[in-house]
């Protein structure tokens, strides 16, 4: 029996390195790999040992037969990639049915390389997969820091709290917390003294500023950016528990990528299916008391665009209570038509929304295509979006989930344009460095964070190595300041 990947895969490719058969695609060096939505199993070539579902940080391999329920369908996906591609057309008569590549070693340190003090600012993805780097395959110290008092960055505030598997990576993380070469500062602000008190500083602080979308009326009261939300329902200490106010019966949500439609199933969820989570307990009081029933997700281009992944579509559709709005005709041709994004929603109810009325009865999602938004309407507060074609939907609600930015980062370059802090692989300057989405923008998931800090990691032990880091003050002892 076949093993497959389901939903939670954080694509890091911590499978691909233990399976003795190559079956899992694409792996780091592939051209695929960080542009497909998570990593496959080759049925036809998996042995079923489970070596993948033991080292998978995110619990999401399974034996493909023992999949039930919205699960079923990952073990289609999983054989679907493999579909007209021949993985053993290299493959020689070996125990292990492939031909092992030539070792590298991508860094060669000196012998006598003598252990950095390294400051890591963020405890998210990126920074996390920095001291994994630095801890387990240099003599490093490291200093973590991040401003906030608990630890975890965008696993522990940004991923949705029904999605339990994906925050197991954060128990991975945290075994790097009690480490005896590591010093974990919480609560603490990142300042120019880290410089002085280190020899290295890697800023992996994320993006955490709204992308604006530009049309009048942005900026009324029950406008509110994605981030917003979503930190009011994980707990984030920013945000006050009365942020999000859920007396409005319809919310519209602008953009279609994986977090809009994580408010969309959040804000429509039953709240007791939340109890048992990581949700915020003062945001499940306002859940229970919400009269929200009507979440439109609404997309400035056609459902062969959207911006989500097969795997939310179908933790959102497995709920049944998500219809498409087939006011244009080019919807349904394009979902007819054999596009293989857009035909995702095939099997998805259709109507054409009076959005002069109030919504149905029940909790539901509307996917709503090629329907820009011009303006936000209402006086003192949002009372609906008007949207091209001159229609106006009735809300009383309006989510931003266009997309995010980094914010400048004190006594470092920015990019405003890019929202970046501009570097050369993760390289700032010698002694200065960026790791996760302030280096590169905000694109790809967790995963994609390894191979971002592993560059950067190594941009750090090339400058030591070729000893371009500034000599620093010596002789403290580690673990004090």
């Amino acid at each position: 029996m076949a093993f497959a990947i389901t939903q939670t895969c954080c694509a890091d490719a911590s499978c691909v390195s233990v399976c003795p058969v190559n079956c899992i695609h694409p792996t780091p060096d592939e051209p695929d790999f960080g542009r497909t939505e998570m990593l496959y199993v080759d049925p036809a070539t998996c042995i079923d040992c489970g070596a993948c579902a033991d080292a998978c940080p995110v619990d999401a391999i399974f034996p493909a037969g023992d999949l039930t329920g919205p699960l079923k369908v990952y073990e289609e996906i999983n054989a679907e990639y493999y579909a007209g591609r021949d993985v053993l057309a290299e493959a020689t008569v070996a125990p292990n049915f492939h031909r092992w590549s030539s070792p590298e070693f991508g860094r060669v340190l000196p012998s006598d390389f003598a252990p950095l003090d390294v400051a890591v600012v963020g405890t998210g993805p990126a920074g996390m997969y920095a001291v994994e780097d630095l801890l387990l395959h240099t003599g490093s110290r490291v200093t973590l820091i991040d401003r906030l008092a608990t630890a975890g960055g965008l696993i522990r505030y940004g991923v949705a709290p029904d999605h339990p598997s994906t925050k197991k990576i954060g128990e991975t993380f945290a075994r790097f917390h009690d480490h005896p070469r590591l010093r974990l500062r919480l609560g603490t602000e990142a300042g120019p003294e880290l410089a002085e008190r280190h020899d290295a500083v890697i800023y992996a602080v994320g993006a955490t500023e709204a992308r604006r979308l530009g049309v009048p009326g942005e900026d009324l009261p029950g406008s509110l950016p994605a981030a917003t939300v979503v930190n009011w329902y994980n707990g984030h200490p920013d945000i006050a528990p009365s942020a999000v106010d859920l007396s409005a019966e319809r919310v519209v949500v602008v953009g279609t990528g994986n977090v809009a439609l994580d408010i969309a199933r959040i804000l429509t969820a039953e709240p007791e299916s939340l109890v048992g989570t990581s949700v915020a307990p003062a945001a499940l009081a306002r859940l229970r008391s919400s009269k929200v029933r009507e979440v439109v997700v609404l997309a400035r281009r056609g459902p062969e665009d959207a911006a989500y992944t097969r795997s939310e579509l179908l933790a959102l559709a497995a709920r049944g209570n998500l219809v498409v709005d087939v006011h244009d005709p080019r919807v349904g041709a394009a979902i007819d038509g054999g596009h293989e994004k857009a035909a995702w929603l095939r099997d998805l109810p259709r109507e054409t929304v009076d959005w002069s009325s109030p919504p149905v009865a029940g909790r539901r999602v509307v996917l709503r295509f090629h329907s820009s938004p011009v303006a936000f309407t209402g006086d003192s507060e949002v009372r609906g979006v008007r949207v091209t074609g001159d229609v106006e939907i009735t809300a009383g609600r309006v989510v931003r989930a266009a997309g995010f930015r980094g914010a400048p980062v004190p006594g470092l370059p920015f990019d405003e344009a890019t929202g970046t802090v501009p570097n050369t692989a993760g390289r700032v300057a010698p002694g200065t460095y960026v790791a996760g989405w302030i280096k590169r923008g905000p694109s790809g998931g967790i995963g994609a964070n390894k191979a971002c800090a592993r560059e950067t990691v190594g941009a750090l032990l090339e400058d030591a190595v070729a000893g371009r880091l500034r000599t620093r003050r010596r002789g403290r002892v580690f673990g004090r300041a």
